[in-house]
């Protein structure tokens, strides 16, 4: 109980009587000619109250002349019903002063109320003593024949018959009712998608189930949405459906909450003025989509949503802001937490919020009941209830059912943001699988135009070798031919000294000679125009050809030549190009002498499986490192090894003998281990007589 020990009455009271002496408080306010402040526990409605102040009840008059307290605290409670109070009245104007300091704290401090009640506890005096006079008649001829009453009604034994069932019946019915109506809401958030349809439907079923003047949904929108054309939708009960336009000015002066805070409790609570809706001739739902919020604790917001009884209660959907808001507030947090706030009579609960009051007064709202709608915990908006002409003292079953259709909106918004979330992504999926593909098809174009150049490049230059190796052949020609004949001239003598340098002229000449060869043979086939001379020959026949062309040379090089044939005669005969073969054999036996040191050896092997010939070259030279063996067979290419310098060439034998092989369908493999040589195998298939 906040008292004091200086108050000069103190009983037990029924709440009427309680009641009753409020209402002498206020017949006393009235004959206090100067100015006067008459108070009751319906101010703290608007607040979160701390536990020492709940259940308090509480009347206060203050002014220059007379000042009185009236205190009284709920001892029990049953079915919503007071049935006595622990009341205490004072005139002490220390008292009264330490009750208005208390009930000021409650207050943020640069709200209206606290620096109202301020002001008030500053005027406060001793009461004048006519007034005093006034106030004790009036309080005996209230307590007097409400104690006859009493004594009256205890000593009768008549009672009339009550049928004590009939309100838990009521009570029973009314849960049903409630349930069917969150029954039908859930419902149509599960059967829609469309939030405007599923808003408009449950306000309208709302409304009508609590008799509600009007029903309103507040939202909390973006401070950075300037001024922007908006577009209502107002739906008719009859089915009549107008479309307005209305333009809704968010931005200075002209927005709906300056000052963050105190707004958000206080509009919500007090709705703003606003042109009415003309033109509907039945109860109506109002609609104004609003775009979606990120911080709302920074922004302000309005109505978007309307529901009115009659034609004659003003539209709340468009309005224009009041500026009697402050800046700070605790209502932020209480909403956040699910704080539903019930005002039973804003008159009373706003007595020190003239402003507020007044604006409250034009939209025509005397009481309101607030519910949150909490979207993944942030404050999305407001459930607002109104009555418009006269006081409501709201039920918990009525709290109950507001706060429940509130969850049921925040659960359409959340499934309906959902959709749009996923819808977005869809589209933005879309975009980019059409942004990649157009990307993989301007690559794809951008590959080929790349590879038709790179083709073209390569025919140029295979056809630019060609001619140039053309046009090298006829002098070549002769520098070979008149060497030759020189060397074999027969009329005088030739001296060591010259026939050393025409030998030098004629080897260098069918080196020469080789290697335009070499080049004239790999331009046709890249190019396509090598042709193979397809005919049956020996195999043996063409290998013991091939080794004993090469038997000097590997002599000369103090290398052992080796012919190993593991063939049966009966399939010595085989088909395919035997110039070209005998030309891949040539190549891979003076690449192995070639890299074979002084003492080594070379094997040609020879077999045949299943129509295929293997050739196999295996020589004991430098070998070659695991990770050059990928550019063997590439044009140009020479190993890099310590004996580079040491051995001549120009890198093209093995590219020809891999070309000539895949050009017989054939395949060529390499196995080698540096310092202990290197194994060349071909396969090559037999190919039909008529097969060109």
């Amino acid at each position: 109980m906040l008292s004091s020990p200086d108050l000069s009455f103190s009983r037990n009271l029924p709440l009427v009587v309680f009641n009753q002496l409020g209402e002498l408080f206020q017949q006393m306010a009235q004959a206090v000619e100067t100015e006067v402040l008459i108070l009751t526990e319906a101010v703290l409605a608007r607040i979160r109250l701390p536990v020492e102040w709940q259940g308090q009840k509480f009347t206060l008059v203050v002014s220059e002349r007379f000042s009185a307290l009236l205190v009284g605290k709920i001892e029990q409670r049953e079915q919503e019903v007071y049935s006595g109070l622990n009341v205490r009245l004072t005139f002490n104007s220390e008292a009264i002063a330490s009750f208005i300091s208390k009930l000021r704290d409650l207050f943020g401090r640069d709200s209206y109320t606290h620096q109202n009640l301020e002001r008030y506890r500053q005027i406060l005096g001793f009461n004048d003593a006519t007034l005093q006079s006034k106030f004790t008649l009036l309080l005996l001829e209230y307590l007097l024949p409400q104690q006859n009453q009493e004594a009256t009604e205890s000593s009768s034994t008549t009672k009339p018959e009550v049928y004590i069932c009939q309100p838990v019946e009521d009570a029973l019915k009314k849960q049903i009712s409630q349930e069917r109506l969150l029954n039908q809401v859930t419902t149509q958030i599960r059967k829609s998608l469309d939030l405007s349809v599923i808003m408009a439907t449950a306000i309208t079923q709302v409304r009508e189930f609590l008799e509600l003047d009007r029903l309103v949904i507040y939202r909390f929108e973006g401070s950075k949405v300037k001024a922007q054309q908006r577009q209502s939708e107002v739906i008719s009960l009859n089915g009549t459906a107008v479309v307005t336009t209305r333009r809704h000015n968010l931005n200075g002066k002209q927005s709906l909450v300056q000052s963050a805070a105190n707004a958000y409790s206080d509009f919500s609570t007090h709705v703003p003025s606003a042109s009415t809706l003309n033109g509907q001739n039945s109860p109506s739902v109002s609609i104004n989509p609003q775009p979606p919020v990120e911080d709302y604790q920074d922004y302000g917001g309005c109505i978007v949503y309307e529901a009115r009884a009659r034609d004659a209660i003003p539209s709340v959907l468009n309005y224009k802001e009041q500026n009697c808001f402050m800046r700070t507030s605790q209502c932020w947090e209480k909403y956040n937490r699910g704080f539903t706030l019930a005002v039973d009579d804003v008159e009373k609960t706003y007595a020190l919020e003239e402003c507020l009051l007044n604006f409250l007064r034009e939209s025509q709202v005397r009481a309101k009941l607030a519910a949150p709608i909490i979207l993944e915990e942030k404050l999305w908006g407001l459930l607002i209830a109104h009555q418009c002409n006269s006081p409501h003292q709201w039920t918990e079953s009525e709290k109950s059912l507001l706060t429940s259709i509130a969850e049921q909106l925040a659960i359409a918004i959340h499934q309906t943001e959902l959709m749009r979330s996923l819808r977005d992504a869809a589209r933005t999926l879309t975009q980019e699988k059409q942004t990649l593909e157009q990307r993989v098809i301007e690559r794809t174009m951008a590959l080929r135009d790349a590879l038709l150049a790179a083709e073209a490049a390569s025919r140029l230059k295979s056809e630019f070798l060609a001619t140039i190796s053309h046009e090298l052949l006829t002098p070549l020609t002769y520098v070979i031919g008149m060497s030759s004949t020189l060397l074999r001239w027969p009329l005088g003598e030739l001296s060591q000294r010259q026939r050393g340098y025409l030998q030098t002229i004629h080897d260098s000449g069918e080196h020469l000679l080789d290697m335009i060869n070499d080049i004239l043979d790999l331009s046709q086939i890249e190019a396509g125009k090598a042709v193979l001379n397809i005919s049956e020959f020996s195999l043996t026949k063409i290998a013991e050809n091939v080794v004993e062309s090469l038997l000097e040379k590997a002599t000369s090089e103090q290398v052992s030549l080796k012919l190993d044939l593991q063939i049966d005669p009966r399939r010595d005969r085989f088909t395919a190009d035997a110039g070209r073969v005998e030309q891949v054999l040539w190549n891979l036996l003076t690449n192995a002498i070639k890299f074979t040191p002084e003492g080594g050896s070379v094997t040609l092997r020879l077999w045949v499986e299943d129509n295929t010939a293997i050739f196999q070259v295996e020589d004991t030279g430098i070998g070659i490192p695991e990770e050059q063996l990928p550019l063997m067979f590439e044009k140009f290419q020479q190993l890099d090894t310590p004996y580079r310098r040491c051995y001549e060439g120009t890198g093209l034998g093995l590219a020809l003998t891999k070309q000539l092989v895949e050009l017989h369908r054939g395949r060529i493999e390499v196995e080698s281990t540096v310092g202990i040589g290197s194994i060349f195998t071909i396969w090559i298939p037999t190919h039909k007589s008529a097969e060109c």
